[in-house]
């Protein structure tokens, strides 16, 4: 059987000119236009292309892979830039961006060193205690990292597509590897489509949404030479993929569809871009993209692509603003050029110039020079931040920290005391449960329970249900359940609520399925009280479907429904270091709360359900405060700091006792 036609060799000038357009529209997206443009979209059919031809031409040549020599050229080539951006990135970050963001810089840049900042990002975009982070200036490492991972495993695709084609199955090696990428591009398209469906932000930093990017890049590859277009047409496609490349990011919403079917789009323009140059003519597109202009930046196109993003993260928070100026965007693109060329052509050059079968220790030896310091620094940094006890958790002193005992203790705080807890330990300021295994449903229709307090012979049992507001109030009800005989039943379900309605598609079909394992087992195992929260936000009514479960626990057990807290306009921690004055990150307390408490406004209530309302703590008679009695009281925009819930013990402890006190 005759093998597909092996395409003609040819330098593609062409190739490094679409780098060229995709890295200064990843730049100038962001800079600008606050968007993404589809950019790393074309980096990845590009990859797909040139690695699949450059490997099966050595299978070709010599018979085999050389898969040492093979991952020493990858070194020389992605190291030396890739850790300078990293070692400059760790220093800059300690000087410049907020305490409160450290530890999650920290751990981006363990994963950006290691390849796997796309999965670091995506457990992130499925963690909801870590959905608020701020940006940090190596999020734009995912694409490197799904490109290294690419680059690792490519190698054995093509082995595979060899030995299963002229050992087991006798047939042609090309067009064996065509079935297989076929394959794959089916398999991963069609997992892409719908992961991107059911939940977006995962699939964008999912490797698996990504594959069939880099396998339709190698499926131009094998098929090109079958490609055969009059000139006219050539030109006309060429410079039809390059206006697709560069709109793509303005005709659609490119980080909130990708990766699915839209992303084909600018994958279609490289391809058209590509025949283009297979078509050659002095009208095309090629000859701009392959011009000594583009030719000469298409050198400097990965550098580019790693300085421009923490270069804008680090000016966006000294200058403390969301928007980029003409003179300051302009500012930016110049450095990350100056950048680009120095660490390119001084740093990365030298080490490319190494022979991978000459001097293979060299090259280690150069990977190690650029890695160890990045590890060193970040270790270091590591050393900087606070070291927590057993349960994760600070003991301060009252007299200093007070909190709301202030309030309902009218202590008067000193004034010559920093606020706790300190930005370095705020942001994991977390109730303890979190930091156990299994104590959190965060996917999946789980049921799982942690227990605490008086867990041997408890006097009364409370089961603390629903999400993470729920789950804030842990800390206080865990200060008073073993004085009370209480064992604490935690049912926790990140970005849930205790809740048989979906708020208008806001709820997800695994909190609804979570909430219904839930009611049946408080009504198969009542326990003496459930402790939940009574309403969303400023709502001002108490939502139907918290309704419809007190109900199904009517004549069963008891509720206590807490008032939501007061939900703050920004991240606190990350104000309260911007902001000289507390008072410029307070809310007025009409914009934070509704007039009459939720209860008030709802009809049909059942009989077993109790309130409790706290907003006196958070918010006096005009303002809803973020530092109380030295304690600040939030760890982002509306979730409470453990340190500040502890102070309220006192308060929620005679809510909770009388609760259960009562027949």
């Amino acid at each position: 059987m005759q093998d597909l036609q092996a395409p003609t060799k040819k330098f593609r000038p062409e190739i490094e000119g679409i780098r060229v357009v995709a890295s200064l529209l990843v730049a100038v997206y962001h800079i600008w236009l606050g968007r993404v443009s589809g950019g790393v979209d074309v980096f990845f059919i590009v990859s797909g292309f040139l690695i699949t031809t450059s490997l099966l031409s050595r299978m070709e040549k010599v018979g085999r892979i050389h898969l040492v020599e093979n991952y020493l050229g990858l070194i020389k080539r992605l190291i030396p830039l890739a850790f300078t951006v990293l070692l400059f990135t760790t220093i800059l970050s300690i000087f410049i961006m907020p305490q409160v963001q450290w530890s999650q810089i920290i751990s981006e840049v363990i994963a950006s060193a290691f390849y796997y900042e796309n999965w670091q990002l995506a457990f992130n975009s499925v963690d909801y205690l870590a959905q608020d982070n701020e940006a940090s200036p190596l999020q734009h490492f995912w694409a490197l990292s799904i490109q290294g991972q690419f680059y690792l495993t490519w190698p054995f695709v093509i082995l595979f597509a060899f030995l299963l084609a002229r050992k087991l199955l006798k047939l042609p090696p090309r067009k064996t590897l065509l079935s297989i990428l076929i394959f794959l591009f089916v398999i991963s398209i069609s997992y892409s489509v719908y992961k991107t469906n059911v939940n977006q932000p995962w699939a964008y930093f999912d490797t698996f949404a990504r594959v069939w990017e880099f396998s339709l890049g190698g499926i131009v590859a094998l098929l090109i030479p079958y490609v055969k277009l009059k000139r006219m047409v050539s030109s006309l496609l060429g410079w039809l993929g390059l206006i697709i490349i560069c709109l793509t990011g303005i005709l659609l919403p490119v980080s909130t569809v990708f990766p699915g079917y839209a992303a084909l789009l600018p994958t279609i323009g490289v391809i058209l871009v590509i025949l283009s140059g297979e078509n050659s003519n002095r009208f095309g597109v090629e000859k701009l993209l392959g011009s000594k202009p583009f030719l000469w930046m298409g050198s400097l196109s990965y550098g580019f692509y790693l300085w421009h993003w923490p270069l804008l993260i680090f000016y966006l928070t000294y200058f403390k603003t969301e928007e980029v100026s003409l003179i300051g965007g302009l500012g930016i693109l110049f450095l990350t050029f100056g950048l680009s060329l120095i660490t390119t052509k001084g740093l990365e050059a030298p080490v490319r110039k190494l022979n991978v079968k000459q001097s293979k220790l060299k090259i280690v030896a150069a990977a190690f020079t650029f890695i160890v310091p990045v590890i060193i620094a970040n270790i270091w940094w590591g050393t900087q931040l606070p070291e927590k006890d057993a349960q994760g958790q600070v003991v301060y002193s009252k007299e200093k920290y007070p909190g709301a005992r202030v309030i309902y203790e009218e202590d008067v705080p000193p004034t010559d005391v920093e606020p706790i807890p300190t930005m370095l330990e705020i942001k994991d300021d977390l109730p303890y449960f979190y930091s156990e295994e299994g104590c959190v449903t965060r996917q999946g229709d789980r049921l799982p329970v942690c227990s605490y307090g008086e867990t041997e012979n408890p006097k009364y049992t409370l089961a603390l249900v629903g999400g993470s507001h729920s789950g804030h109030w842990f800390p206080a009800l865990n200060e008073f359940a073993k004085e009370l005989g209480i064992r604490l039943d935690v049912y926790n379900h990140d970005g849930c609520r205790f809740t048989d309605d979906d708020f208008g598609g806001v709820i997800t079909e695994e909190c609804l399925d979570w909430n219904e394992l839930l009611i049946n087992k408080l009504i198969e195992a009542p326990p003496d009280l459930v402790f939940t929260t009574a309403n969303v936000n400023k709502g001002d009514t108490i939502p139907i479907g918290y309704l419809n479960q007190f109900r199904k626990l009517e004549g069963i057990t008891k509720i206590l429904a807490v008032r939501d807290n007061p939900r703050m306009a920004e991240d606190i921690p990350l104000c309260l270091e911007r902001e000289e004055d507390p008072m410029n990150c307070t809310k007025p307390r009409e914009d934070a709360l509704s007039e009459i408490p939720p209860w008030e406004n709802t009809e049909g209530i059942p009989s077993n359900v109790q309130f409790v309302d706290l907003s006196d703590y958070f918010c006096d008679e005009t303002t809803c405060h973020v530092i109380i009695g030295n304690v600040i009281v939030y760890r982002d925009a509306h979730h409470l700091t453990s340190a500040y819930v502890r102070t309220l013990a006192p308060v929620l402890k005679e809510y909770v006792q009388k609760a259960l006190e009562e027949e």
